[in-house]
């Protein structure tokens, strides 16, 4: 992990509530706490103008989905994401989803979902319930589109929409 990316996520608020969806009341408080570590993130990104997400829940916050871009070569890739949370959050990470990109590389399961089996799961049981959503951002989603998107636009996998 680059100093950067330490630095950020050291800014992250630790969730403690440890609830999943099926927790009634509990799941709320959760919820709660994973908005503010969500717009504790975006805070930090706009404050060092790395801004690179939205992202918003339906009302039970177990279906969430949004929009997350990567700029390179001075070109702004941008892509649907979504997740659901599963049933035994937060002992499991959720999986995000990338749809358009399902197929394009080895670096993703199907339906779209991205690898983080090797590096990020390991990392998210050892702070099971601290780490949230803004954790998977940032540790999850951010490194997988920086390694993958240049390797995707390198081979011509992707294309900006303008050079379509």
């Amino acid at each position: 992990m680059d100093n950067q990316t330490k630095q950020t996520v050291q800014q992250i608020p630790l969730l403690t509530v440890k609830a999943g969806p099926r927790d009634g009341d509990k799941w709320i408080d959760r919820l709660k706490e994973e908005y503010q570590a969500l717009i504790k993130y975006v805070e930090i990104n706009k404050k060092s103008d790395n801004d690179w997400f939205n992202i918003e829940s339906n009302p039970l916050g177990t279906r969430w989905q949004g929009k997350c871009w990567y700029i390179y070569n001075f070109k702004k890739y941008e892509f649907d994401l979504e997740f659901d949370m599963p049933v035994t959050y937060p002992e499991t990470a959720p999986e995000i989803a990338i749809p358009e990109l399902d197929g394009k590389t080895e670096k993703m399961y199907r339906g779209g979902k991205i690898c983080l089996t090797v590096h990020f799961k390991p990392l998210w049981s050892r702070n099971v319930p601290h780490f949230g959503i803004a954790h998977a951002l940032a540790l999850g989603l951010a490194p997988w589109l920086a390694a993958e998107v240049p390797h995707l636009v390198d081979n011509g996998i992707i294309k900006h929409k303008e050079d379509k």
